[in-house]
């Protein structure tokens, strides 16, 4: 294992486990019974510092124990599976396009289209889950429950929409202080002298 590696499996696990804890600490309940929390900003920064394989990883990973320590074990998988894909896709489109410029602004720039992204993703994939969720709880599948259950998760989507708004800002505030560590400058392609006039 090079060194290299080495000190990208550890910034994994970090992100990870900084997921996991601002999700878990700041909650702010809604009256669907779920809550916002900040924990998206580590979703979307994983993919940025990490690349959209190891970025998914370590999002879905913080984000799925969040749920598992939480009480929230039956949202545990979607959650992995969801919050991979937002960090996959927002990472992937960071990537793609950070070879068009090295400036922050254009670093931001790809950060809030891509957490666009991804967010978007988000927000349908847990109206999905929670639909079939709901659609099940009934006991028979059937046009009245997914109705019945389409109703009722549609009542999430604005919050969940208030979260990746939440999210994208933390990561485009929190990018200029994590860019100033040398390997996460490196990883991101951020020129030096941008930095230092953020």
């Amino acid at each position: 294992m090079t060194h290299q590696t080495l000190r990208k499996i550890v910034t994994a696990a970090l992100l990870a486990a900084m997921t996991c804890i601002a999700t878990m600490i700041i909650r702010i309940p809604t009256p669907t019974f779920g809550y916002i929390h900040p924990g998206d900003c580590f979703v979307l920064l994983s993919g940025v510092i990490l690349g959209p394989v190891g970025g998914a990883i370590a999002a879905g990973i913080g984000s799925m124990f969040s749920d598992l320590f939480s009480g929230y074990a039956s949202w545990a998988p979607a959650t992995f599976l969801i919050k991979a894909l937002t960090a996959g896709i927002a990472g992937f489109f960071f990537h793609r396009t950070k070879r068009l410029s090295r400036s922050h602004a254009a670093h931001c720039a790809a950060i809030i289209i891509g957490g666009i992204l991804g967010e978007a993703v988000m927000v349908t994939g847990y109206f999905l889950y929670e639909t079939a969720l709901a659609a099940l709880g009934t006991g028979a599948v059937n046009r009245a429950s997914i109705a019945a259950g389409i109703a009722s998760s549609a009542a999430g989507i604005p919050f969940n929409i208030a979260q990746g708004v939440v999210g994208i800002l933390l990561s485009v505030l929190l990018l200029p202080v994590l860019s100033k560590v040398p390997d996460v400058r490196e990883w991101i392609g951020l020129e030096q002298k941008k930095i230092r006039q953020a």
